[in-house]
């Protein structure tokens, strides 16, 4: 599974685990890229600080290179990035904005760039600002999604098509036979959000992983458009939201409804009624099994990829 991801990051296999709000901590990271992934630390859900304890954490759980996802949007962004610079964390993905902002400065400080991408058109402008790779994310991912809502099958070849820099694949993988599929269309490498969610060194909260590893078919529904699109689990929350929607709500009645704290409260807290619950499409896949270990998951995947690729020869 050697690819130009595995070269650009240092890593064995081109698997990435998706910096994930609430879920995605040091214990996370550092257990994807002990079993030979690149596990990134989600800078989302955490303040400086917070992202400078985990960053030291790291450090001490592994030796293998491991990185940080920064969403673009938020408004500490900047303390974010000199915490990373400083703790001299080697790769950054960055999401939620536009990728001309933070690439040359963390190219200065010697720190490779990939960024999160929902279309062909985005892709080609990462490449104008010089990114390393490109993760090319469908509408089947949990949590914000692109407005296009392009599903991944119809994404990565689109992708492929419009950049020739490396090419990362995500929303809906969570099986080998999907990371063959995803390399079959011209990704060389996956990122993983949902799976690795609910895995047991995952920061969220135990009830939101039974919750999640409880789902069926159509349990998952993406919600608040005129915001930014989310993919949420049905609930009170997901209630309150698609009623206000169905009835007209403004921006803003949208946002008083949100309030504060949903996502930690309903991730990080398991407050399953009122807090806010994101999860990929791909969970009812995982329908009644139980929660595995990041390196029962990692072989699991590397079996289902061996075995898609008999069936294929």
């Amino acid at each position: 599974m050697k690819s130009r991801i595995t070269e650009l990051f240092g890593i064995e296999l081109p698997i990435i685990a998706g910096g994930m709000v609430w879920c995605s901590g040091w214990r996370l990271a550092a257990a994807v890229s002990e079993a030979g992934g690149l596990g990134l630390i989600g800078a989302g859900s955490m303040t400086p600080d917070v992202l400078r304890e985990h960053i030291v954490k790291c450090k001490v759980a592994t030796t293998k290179p491991f990185g940080v996802n920064v969403p673009l949007m938020k408004p500490d962004a900047a303390q974010i990035m000199e915490v990373i610079a400083d703790e001299k964390v080697p790769v950054v993905f960055t999401s939620a904005g536009s990728p001309k902002k933070w690439t040359a400065w963390l190219h200065e400080r010697g720190i490779k760039v990939a960024h999160v991408v929902a279309s062909s058109a985005f892709a080609r402008k990462c490449e104008q600002a010089g990114v390393d790779a490109v993760v090319a994310e469908g509408f089947e991912a949990g949590g914000h999604n692109g407005r296009e809502e392009t599903t991944t099958l119809c994404l990565i070849p689109a992708v492929r098509k419009a950049t020739t820099l490396p090419l990362i694949a995500a929303g809906g993988i969570a099986t080998g036979a999907a990371i063959l599929a995803m390399r079959v269309l011209g990704a060389e490498g996956v990122q993983i959000g949902t799976r690795f969610a609910l895995t047991v060194e995952s920061s969220a909260s135990e009830a939101f992983k039974q919750r999640c590893l409880n789902l069926a078919e159509g349990d998952t529904k993406l919600l608040l458009r005129k915001l930014s699109p989310t993919r949420l689990v049905r609930g009170g929350f997901f209630d309150a939201i698609e009623q206000a929607e169905n009835n007209g709500a403004s921006e803003q009645q949208l946002l008083d409804i949100i309030g504060t704290g949903a996502s930690r409260r309903g991730i990080f807290e398991g407050d399953l009624d009122t807090g806010e619950l994101e999860i990929g499409q791909v969970a009812s896949l995982l329908q009644g099994r139980d929660q595995q270990t990041v390196a029962e998951v990692f072989a699991e995947l590397l079996s289902e990829y061996a075995t898609a690729k008999h069936v294929l020869a």
